[in-house]
């Protein structure tokens, strides 16, 4: 939801942070997976507790992630790339929820759900960035991206700030978790109506096209 109003404000600053990196010769594949090692380091850290240590690395894990792109399209941009960045995104984020049912075993039910919740808005638009590719749509909202991004009520921003609210107050966990579950699903069942509309309409015109109406004789 905040993304498509943040890019505006972010993207001057990260290409002039991605032009110094360019310049030292850093490929953007490198600077995702430095980013995802680090972000992963939360996972120990949160699970003994350290979780002021681990905001740090939620932020440089971030902060990584809006580079790599950023440098990536100073250049030429790869599929192998694209499918870095989204695969370690699910895990990294998959990751830090699940170290809180290791710092917290009687909250890892809150954790279970909001990972439930995470498969449910992750499936629900990397399926239409499927179709969304044979049907050639295209936007520029999110940023430029290697598939479509469907928006929702938690996007990156949201998830971000989610991360590091967990860290910041781990005893209230259990009622983050259970609030931005939810509204997870809201955002999963927000995208499952929009896709299914925009594909009908699609459906309907392919057979316009293959099956036209006879004119009546």
């Amino acid at each position: 939801m905040l993304d498509s109003r943040l890019r505006p404000i972010i993207d001057p600053y990260l290409t002039m942070i991605a032009r110094q990196i360019v310049r030292l010769g850093w490929q953007a594949n490198t600077l995702t997976v430095s980013g995802f090692v680090i972000g992963m380091l939360s996972v120990p850290l949160i699970a003994l507790h350290f979780y002021e240590l681990a905001a740090v690395c939620v932020v440089l894990n971030r902060l990584f992630d809006g580079l790599d792109g950023t440098v990536a399209r100073s250049s030429e941009p790869t599929e192998v790339g694209g499918y870095l960045d989204i695969v370690l995104d699910f895990i990294f984020y998959s990751a830090v929820v699940f170290s809180f049912a290791l710092a917290q075993p009687e909250n890892a039910v809150y954790a279970a759900f909001l990972i439930f919740a995470f498969i449910g808005t992750g499936t629900t638009f990397l399926a239409f960035a499927i179709f969304a590719e044979k049907h050639s749509l295209t936007t520029s909202a999110q940023g430029s991206k290697s598939i479509y991004y469907l928006s929702g009520i938690i996007e990156g921003t949201e998830t971000f700030l989610t991360l590091i609210a967990m860290c910041l107050m781990p005893n209230y966990f259990w009622i983050i978790a259970l609030c931005i579950g939810s509204l997870c699903w809201v955002s999963a069942l927000s995208r499952l109506v929009q896709s299914i509309n925009i594909l009908k309409g699609y459906s309907r015109k392919h057979i316009k096209e293959h099956h036209p109406r006879k004119d009546a004789e």
